[in-house]
């Protein structure tokens, strides 16, 4: 409370207390502290395969070569891509390189597989319900931030399948041969 202190006949100036300010002050703090919610980690959600092992290859779902595409993750924020899932030797795919660019970078590519798959679903070659279906191979070299920024793109090109996957030997056989054509 305010007091007057009176001396000598005099008014005095009104002088304030506040320890019970400092009180009222902690018992807000903690008031907000207790009500308040703290914002909850966010994290991909992961949809895992189902694991038979009755059940037969000819029974599982395959990806077929029109609708998927083959991203190999390597140095120098490389990205190796070829069309399909390039399980046939003799016939290997044509592996192209591009970079996380804005222009003629993988978002593009992304973007050209949706449409291609989109045309192939409007003439009947795919069924309604099939989709783009990326593959992404990161290679012993590529970096960890390369990884995040693909799996960034397929959310930003809402890319509705994708997997990480294992690279095989004929994926860096590929990567090898067109290093070899188109050095960089």
């Amino acid at each position: 409370m305010a007091e007057l202190e009176v001396k000598g006949g005099k008014k005095g100036t009104p002088r304030i207390d506040l320890t019970p300010m400092v009180d009222l002050g902690f018992l807000l703090i903690t008031f907000f502290m207790f009500t308040t919610t703290m914002s909850k980690p966010k994290a991909m959600e992961i949809q895992m395969p189902y694991k038979d092992d009755k059940l037969k290859d000819e029974d599982k779902n395959k990806i077929k070569n029109d609708e998927a595409l083959t991203l190999l993750l390597s140095k120098d924020h490389r990205i190796y891509y070829y069309n399909g899932i390039g399980d046939d030797p003799t016939n290997p795919p044509k592996v192209e390189v591009t970079y996380f660019k804005d222009k003629d970078g993988i978002r593009d590519v992304l973007i050209q597989k949706k449409k291609t798959v989109q045309s192939l679903i409007s003439q009947g070659v795919l069924g309604a319900k099939d989709k783009v279906i990326v593959l992404i191979k990161p290679d012993d070299n590529s970096t960890t931030g390369d990884l995040i920024d693909i799996l960034d793109e397929m959310t930003i090109n809402a890319i509705p399948v994708y997997a990480v996957v294992d690279i095989t030997p004929v994926d860096k056989d590929f990567i090898k041969a067109t290093e070899a054509v188109n050095p960089q």
